[in-house]
């Protein structure tokens, strides 16, 4: 009778456990989960077993005592062996890493927390894994003198450096420490920046790892990312809405000018995971519209884009390129940006940002796109060089258009943002080469402030302020402007580079200051004091009621400017450009490049 029974409950354990799935788990990998679905294999087994067993014998042929012992049974029997295999496979994979500690690399973690956790399991349970982690240090001081999975807990986090000491003395060097918290989660409790200085005096490594609980499989590569100079910034995180973003951009035909550039570039790349029915790139480099074609092809290649080589200053073939590709959309990103190169050149930086802004705006409008999105910059505010004045003079333009009643079929917005980083031409790229070759760094004041942004996160606000649903007749001609933070120190960001790359400033690297360069002023301005500023529905974009000029009165400067480029009227050019943005005063060197021109005329 009981053999009878016992065939029976475990013909049943096994059929249940089949149903349920049990027999799919990788015991290397068992877990809590494994065990509470071992409980359930043995709590349904045991429950259609009774029910059989009192329909058969009313349960008088086994003793009822023998239910609980046989529930408690199965647990131990199904879950004992997993168990013994996990226990046997983790000592095997610890003294595999012991024997392979030599070459392995040593970390110390920041931050007892549930990653730091994950990390430590994966890289125990890895083979090839060849890390060993040496401690985890509580930035919070909630959990020192405790372990995780046998790594102890140290602290506090000021006694870092010593910490690092002491394991260099036992001959246990770190070769990089870890931070396991994001960095806007790490800044409520320590500064980030004191952990960078930390590590690079001691020359030791310093990373962060993504949130190893998302990790799709336990055999998923671990990318630990150095921490870089816009983790440094202090910025909140960017909250779009996505939804208005994509609802304007999917199905509909975009174009990008500039799309070779920086900003061009990046904004290329957000738009196509967007959708658009057609991407249309246009640039006048060859080289830089290759690369960006050449790189959408192969990140989406089944989308439509397009490559079009075509300089904006030519009205002719920019009105050719809209109209046979009638955009939607147009992201007008062309432009001339290197402010000593336009002070030395104004003729072409007047070409390429204020007639060429024109040439789009006027196919625009012919072609009746939708919406015209000028990318313009802080240095259009109190302008004090000659790029700077021709982006307020475009600006300028768009506004007179998106205010006349007669071109209501086009949108003529304008976005004012401040530095990008790592953008062609700033001083990041500059500061790294600088940095790569020993030094030493320039900065050419040590008073001087800009407003920085990633480039991502700058096309995304641009992106979200091209989104902004601002119909009304009262609001058109509104500048938007993004949210770039506080401003940040120049010297400071060479520090900060220079300790990121494990020197140390002023000792390792030191920094010369060479003195403001021709039209570069200390400091920049999203904002005229003129202009009022109010917020928006779109978060991170504020806007800024800039004065405009009647389009019938644009229209006849721009003519005039158009004449005297086309005489190659230097002296006449600024003027005309300086009585058009009065704030605008001419320096020393447009004062010195008129000089020239004027000599070469006589």
């Amino acid at each position: 009778m009981y053999l009878a029974a016992s065939t029976l409950f475990g013909f049943i354990v096994s059929i249940t456990g089949f149903f349920l799935g049990l027999n799919r788990g990788i015991w290397r990998y068992a877990s809590l989960s494994d065990f509470l679905a071992i409980a359930g294999v043995a709590t349904a087994s045991l429950a259609v077993f009774t029910v059989a067993e009192f329909l058969v014998a009313r349960l008088n042929s086994i003793p009822r005592s023998s239910i609980i012992i046989a529930w408690a049974f199965t647990i131990v029997l199904l879950a004992g062996p997993r168990a013994a295999y996990r226990a046997y496979r983790n000592r095997h994979d610890v003294s595999r890493g012991k024997a392979a500690q030599g070459s392995g690399k040593k970390v110390l973690l920041i931050g007892a927390t549930d990653n730091a956790e994950a990390f430590i399991r994966t890289t125990k349970e890895r083979e090839g894994a060849a890390v060993e982690v040496l401690a985890v240090v509580d930035e919070r001081g909630r959990r020192t003198g405790r372990a995780i999975r046998g790594v102890p807990v140290i602290g506090p986090l000021d006694k870092l450096p010593q910490i690092l000491d002491r394991f260099e003395a036992r001959g246990r060097r770190a070769d990089a420490i870890i931070l396991t918290r994001s960095r806007e989660e790490y800044q409520r409790y320590a500064s980030l920046e004191e952990l960078v200085d930390v590590a690079a005096q001691h020359k030791v490594e310093l990373a962060t790892i993504p949130n190893l609980l998302d990790m799709k499989g336990i055999d998923a590569k671990i990318e630990l990312r150095p921490i870089k100079l816009e983790d440094l910034l202090q910025r909140a995180p960017v909250r779009l809405d996505m939804g208005r973003i994509a609802s304007m951009v999917v199905g509909r035909n975009v174009m990008i000018t500039g799309a070779g550039g920086s900003i061009g570039s990046e904004l290329a790349r957000q738009v196509a995971e967007l959708d658009p029915m057609n991407l249309v790139l246009v640039d006048a480099n060859e080289y830089a519209l290759y690369c960006i074609k050449s790189e959408m092809t192969q990140v989406r290649p089944g989308a439509s884009i397009h490559a079009v080589l075509c300089n904006v200053r030519e009205r002719d073939a920019i009105s050719n390129v809209v109209e046979s590709y009638a955009p939607n959309l147009i992201f007008h990103a062309a432009a001339l940006k290197h402010v000593p190169m336009v002070e030395a050149q104004p003729i072409e930086g007047i070409f390429t940002n204020v007639i060429g802004t024109r040439n789009v705006a006027d196919a625009a409008l012919r072609s009746k796109v939708s919406k015209m999105i000028m990318v313009s910059t802080d240095k259009a505010v109190n302008p004090a060089n000659v790029m700077g004045a021709t982006k307020r003079m475009a600006e300028m333009y768009c506004q007179a258009m998106d205010i006349d009643q007669t071109t209501c079929t086009t949108r003529f917005m304008t976005v004012r943002f401040g530095n990008v980083l790592g953008s062609a031409g700033s001083v990041v790229p500059l500061f790294e080469q600088q940095i790569k070759t020993g030094g030493p760094v320039t900065v050419t004041h040590p008073d001087i402030v800009r407003f920085f942004m990633t480039i991502p996160e700058a096309c995304l606000l641009v992106l979200q302020a091209a989104a902004h649903d601002a119909d009304e007749v009262k609001e058109r001609g509104r500048i938007f402007v993004l949210d770039m933070g506080s401003p940040v120190k120049i010297v400071d960001l060479a520090r900060n580079l220079i300790r990121l790359s494990g020197r140390r400033p002023d000792k390792d690297i030191h920094i010369v200051y060479t003195g403001l360069r021709p039209g570069e002023k200390l400091y920049e301005e999203l904002f005229d004091l003129n202009e009022p500023v109010s917020g928006t529905t779109s978060p991170g974009v504020l806007a800024a009621s800039a004065r405009s000029i009647e389009r019938a009165v644009i229209v006849r400067i721009f003519d005039e400017m158009q004449r005297m480029i086309s005489a190659q009227d230097v002296e006449g050019a600024l003027r005309l450009l300086q009585s058009t943005v009065p704030e605008f005063v001419l320096g020393a060197d447009s004062l010195m490049t008129m000089g020239g021109a004027r000599a070469l005329q006589q």
